[in-house]
């Protein structure tokens, strides 16, 4: 895909969640695509989501297919896409400006982060926005860490209270009323590993060069990435392209 229209974004009803047993019947998403949204570039390992919403959290659980479900981060607001992860990106007023990102590996271990506006547009992250009172959890399926099993993958729940959403919107409620849109996207790093003395290691590996940004725009880009809505290109700070969310 080298180009970008309305007719690439993708919609999710988000409905209202009474309680946590209605987990089972909330709708999962259509299952992630590459970035660029180019079939031929088709996921490897199946990716899908579930969004649901009440008075006090917007909730999130991710379902990623993963035969080896794996992670090194472990220090709170490191550069998490150095490590397979799965992340969040949500602009509550649409306007591609002063937009919240959240990401989380399969140890547990998040970064968050804002943008007052994309990189493209000179953008500079602010980092460490971490919300108060944000939940998350992973559940593996399988033995993390451990190249000898064959997994059948992970999941990331998160649940993040409006409170903290507050400041990345301007005149819209928390939480929103039901018919309010909001635009979000979401994107699964995963890249290539080897094993080396019984542990992963990504190619390429840690310390090159492609490490040192936090702007991944500004990187080679080995590893695959896989996005709900798709780009059109491999951006994802192109927050205008991002999948619209409508609360019912």
């Amino acid at each position: 895909m080298n180009h970008w229209n309305e007719s690439h974004r993708r919609h999710y009803r988000c409905q209202r969640l009474n309680n946590q047993q209605d987990w089972a019947t909330i709708p999962w998403s259509e299952d992630f695509v590459d970035i660029t949204g180019d079939p031929a570039l088709a996921p490897r390992f199946r990716t899908r989501v579930k969004m649901a919403w009440d008075d006090e959290f917007f909730y999130f659980l991710a379902e990623m297919e993963e035969p080896h479900v794996w992670g090194t981060i472990t220090q709170q607001n490191e550069v998490m896409f150095h490590d397979n992860d799965i992340e969040i990106f949500i602009d509550p007023d649409c306007d591609g400006l002063n937009y919240y990102e959240f990401e989380m590996n399969a140890l547990g271990t998040i970064w968050e982060l804002s943008l007052p506006k994309p990189y493209g547009e000179g953008g500079v992250p602010i980092l460490g926005c971490n919300i108060t009172g944000l939940q998350r959890e992973v559940i593996v399926r399988g033995k993390l860490n451990n190249p000898t099993s064959e997994d059948q993958g992970w999941e990331a729940r998160v649940a993040i209270p409006w409170s903290g959403l507050a400041k990345y919107h301007q005149e819209r409620a928390a939480p929103p009323q039901r018919g309010d849109r909001w635009r979000i996207n979401y994107s699964r790093v995963q890249w290539q590993h080897e094993i080396v003395e019984g542990q992963y290691v990504r190619i390429p590996p840690h310390g090159t060069p492609l490490a040192e940004s936090l702007n991944p725009e500004e990187q080679e880009h080995p590893e695959d990435n896989w996005v709900w809505s798709p780009q059109g290109a491999v951006n994802m700070h192109l927050p205008l392209r991002w999948g619209e969310v409508e609360f019912c």
